[in-house]
């Protein structure tokens, strides 16, 4: 825990942003897999470990276990380890909650992979496509441009490079670039309120 102008802060504000992955609660992401130690009885094959899944891009250990991001080209899959006899006899612990059928999909890719076939460890709902990463990165600079305090005409001329943003009022207020820039504001005011979280539950 950090302390910055006596309030306590998760993640140390000196840090560069983009240091490391984002460690996502299990409950908010299907994209994070919780792994418990098999029940004894079971014949397990496979455990979970390097030389399966490759180096993971980070891995922490807290009071909940050890958390892995690991990534193969699809996007990044998060694994929650209780404790180490989860790495050394996993079982897949699914929550029926309303992204179980998503979750089911991510543990067979995840057991597939353990099984040596070929196959993206996130599925096709978890990816994002090219142009579904141009529209946040606008959203994102369209915030950025509101936060400092600009307006329609500034996300126009900066966010969209219309040169609709230069015209006279009357013009600019019929504008298909206004309302455009109009619903860049509000739409990237909903995504930075917490509207970030639907990104984990799939398209």
């Amino acid at each position: 825990m950090h302390v910055v102008g006596g309030y306590g802060v998760a993640h140390d504000p000196a840090s560069p942003v983009g240091l490391e992955p984002t460690i996502w609660l299990p409950q908010v992401s299907p994209g994070t897999l919780i792994l418990e130690p098999a029940p004894s009885g079971f014949d397990i094959a496979t455990s979970v470990g390097r030389n399966v899944l490759g180096e993971p891009l980070i891995e922490r250990i807290d009071a909940d276990g050890r958390e892995l991001v690991i990534t193969d080209g699809s996007g990044e899959l998060h694994l929650l380890m209780r404790d180490e006899q989860a790495a050394r006899r996993p079982a897949v612990l699914v929550p029926l909650d309303s992204m179980g059928e998503l979750r089911l999909e991510v543990a067979l890719n995840f057991v597939r992979r353990l099984g040596g076939q070929r196959i993206a460890l996130l599925p096709a709902a978890l990816r994002l496509t090219s142009f579904q990463k141009r529209r946040l990165i606008q959203l994102l600079h369209a915030f950025d441009v509101h936060d400092l305090g600009g307006g329609p005409r500034e996300v126009a001329a900066k966010v969209l490079a219309s040169d609709h943003a230069r015209r006279r009022s009357v013009e600019w207020k019929d504008s298909h670039a206004r309302r455009k820039a109009n619903r860049l504001i509000h739409d990237s005011i909903a995504l930075v309120e917490r509207g970030y979280l639907k990104l984990l539950r799939g398209f």
